[in-house]
């Protein structure tokens, strides 16, 4: 007993030496990082460099907003973060108004990387076949896609559209990247690039019904939903680029916001969200979620389906700190928590 004590104190004397005779202070604290949770996008006020990025761990329990501040020296990200996208271990936050592209470590969070070549109001991006694939839409001017080696962050090509078209969000299916031609409902027509030759390939191709709102791709297909006059429709075009199936929502108008999980359509009409197995072929009648109505163009500005949890977000206005509020796939809440401004998509990281 009286040995033990004796080896304890001598320990702790050793100890105390050590760390009293250290020329250079070294706080050890261990590394925060963020590959088992969800990153949300926050765009900020437009104008104003205040972009940032939050993270929420994949439980909910842990919150931490401005992470690229907090893991660069405290650099602003900058003015619009519009979009992320995914590849190996980096993260690619594409900032529409600072005319950039940030590559971050996607666990630390720590900037490796900035894109700025040839880019001119970035939209969003997609990638296929080593390239990273980002439409650029300036209002009233120039519409094209710019094409980035990822080996090495360089430009690669400009893929040119006509000035009377739109350039907005782009999608990989197959190793194809599709063009989504309209914008808040107006335009009607997808355009395939191939990846191998980064030419546009064939002519445009157009839905059968509606203007289009939302473009997203899964297992190798695109899907588009496009609203009507009193109805909206799911269209699905195949990695060839041809339309194969058209699902009608009847009586659901002005349908956006597309998703799918698990086997499921999930969309929205105003404030309200409907779910419907993917194989059906009759429209839901009641909405599952009833959200915040923020009016005609704040409402569910952020909306995210993630492995049989649905994310909203009320943007307030872009006047405060955006709230986003948790749902189960059956409508059922179970978490609310605040981020940045402007918050427009939830991103798994896991």
């Amino acid at each position: 007993m009286k040995l033990n004590k004796l080896l304890q104190i001598i320990f702790g004397f050793v100890l105390l030496f050590s760390v009293s005779c250290t020329s250079d202070y070294e706080e050890i604290i261990p590394e925060i990082t963020y590959n088992n949770g969800l990153f949300i996008t926050n765009e900020g006020k437009y104008g104003t460099p205040n972009a940032d990025v939050s993270f929420v761990s994949r439980d909910l329990s842990v919150m931490q907003n401005d992470i690229y501040k907090a893991k660069n020296n405290n650099e602003n990200l900058g003015d619009v973060l519009q979009t992320m996208v995914f590849n190996g271990d980096k993260a690619y936050l594409l900032l529409n108004n600072s005319n950039k592209i940030v590559i971050v470590d996607r666990t630390t969070f720590r900037k490796t990387g900035e894109i700025t070549a040839q880019l001119n109001t970035p939209r969003y991006m997609a990638i296929a076949n080593g390239n990273l694939y980002v439409s650029n839409d300036l209002y009233g001017g120039a519409k094209f896609v710019n094409v980035y080696k990822l080996a090495d962050n360089s430009f690669v090509k400009k893929i040119d559209f006509a000035s009377t078209s739109t350039v907005e969000n782009v999608v990989e299916a197959g190793g194809n990247i599709f063009v989504q031609n309209a914008t808040v409902g107006f335009g009607n027509t997808i355009t395939k690039i191939n990846t191998t030759s980064n030419t546009i390939d064939g002519a445009a191709i157009a839905v059968p019904n509606g203007n289009i709102n939302k473009t997203i791709s899964y297992n190798n297909n695109v899907y588009v939903i496009a609203a009507g006059t009193t109805d909206s429709y799911i269209h699905q075009i195949s990695a060839t680029g041809s339309v194969v199936k058209t699902t009608t929502l009847t009586g659901i108008a002005n349908g956006t916001n597309l998703q799918i999980d698990g086997g499921r359509f999930y969309f929205s009409s105003k404030n309200k969200v409907y779910s419907m197995d993917m194989n059906a072929t009759t429209a839901p009648t009641s909405p599952i979620i009833t959200a915040v109505d923020g009016g005609d163009y704040f409402t569910l500005y952020g909306f995210n389906v993630i492995e049989g949890r649905i994310f909203t977000v009320d943007v307030k206005g872009f006047t405060e700190a955006s709230e986003i509020t948790v749902y189960t796939t059956a409508g059922t809440q179970i978490s609310k928590f605040k981020t940045g401004i402007g918050a427009n998509g939830v991103y798994k990281n896991y």
